[in-house]
């Protein structure tokens, strides 16, 4: 945080600076822009193929061909999920959340889309529905579906806490894709990742600057929904906040299932579906 007293002196034009203007780092405006009508369209037509049901404190994982859609639900209370995005075929390629937010904000909705980490850095999925779409900004600077917090984990944890605690989402995530993909715990732990925080209402205290979470609007039947542009290994941990009102990482909160389902259009309409390639930089880096 920055200090309430600095120990320096502002220099004569220091109001002038903070005057300046900003400018958006990545206007994406030059991005290839998803067509979400014409997914809406092709949405109609498919039907439910798979479904999981994501305990409280556990996660679990799921497999989306591309052109497929998948659902994320709320179903019997307030919870909140957190996301990671794998390339079915090559878990190296990972969802970038970093990226991902400065191209498209620090709250996700319908339109944007979810990157895949360098060098292959390409649209893994793309938002086509969220039922909380009508919450926008509140006078705290809230909102939904961040991809500013990483993940709850055991190492912050332990640092602030002294206790060791192994269902929180960075945990619960290790052990579904251990299982999921036939790998140990530290082999999956260099594949999980800064996550989509699925319904979590969080921001920035515009005081301190401070990454704040407060309870969740999401309701029993609200949903984010996606389309997957790669076959994906799409996995959620039900967070041991619950609706992150007042803590994580512990047994305390209250705490609720999602449901993960995945619509199928089917095989023709899947085949018509372009995979984006690979990101084309040459990675070269200036070496030669």
């Amino acid at each position: 945080m920055k200090l309430e007293q600095p120990n320096h002196r502002a220099p004569e034009t220091a109001e002038q600076m903070q005057r300046v203007r900003p400018v958006i780092c990545y206007p994406p405006e030059t991005l290839p822009q998803p067509d979400v009508g014409a997914l809406k369209h092709i949405r109609k037509s498919a039907k439910l193929s798979n479904q999981i049901k994501i305990a409280p404190r556990t996660a679990g994982c799921i497999e989306v061909p591309a052109g497929a859609f998948f659902r994320i639900v709320s179903v019997d209370g307030p919870q909140v999920g957190d996301l990671n995005l794998w390339n079915a075929n090559d878990l190296s390629e990972k969802f970038y959340s970093g990226k991902t937010r400065a191209l498209h904000g620090t709250h996700l909705s319908t339109g944007d889309q979810m990157w895949s980490s360098f060098p292959h850095m390409r649209a893994m999925a793309t938002i086509v529905d969220d039922t909380l779409d009508w919450y926008g900004f509140d006078m705290y600077g809230g909102s939904v579906h961040d991809v500013i917090g990483t993940r709850c984990d055991p190492y912050t944890g332990r640092l602030l806490s002294g206790d060791d605690y192994h269902y929180c989402c960075h945990s619960n995530l290790i052990r579904a894709l251990a299982h999921h993909a036939k790998l140990s715990a530290s082999e999956a732990e260099t594949y999980v990742h800064d996550v989509l925080n699925v319904f979590m209402c969080t921001g920035f205290t515009r005081d301190t600057g401070q990454y704040f979470m407060k309870s969740s609007p999401v309701r029993p039947g609200d949903y984010l929904e996606f389309y997957a542009e790669i076959d994906l290994l799409v996995g959620l941990s039900a967070c041991p906040g619950g609706d992150c009102s007042s803590e994580h990482s512990s047994d305390t909160a209250k705490c609720h299932p999602l449901h993960i389902e995945v619509w199928d259009p089917g095989e023709k309409a899947r085949k018509k579906h372009q995979v984006p390639q690979l990101n084309p930089y040459s990675q070269n880096h200036g070496i030669g």
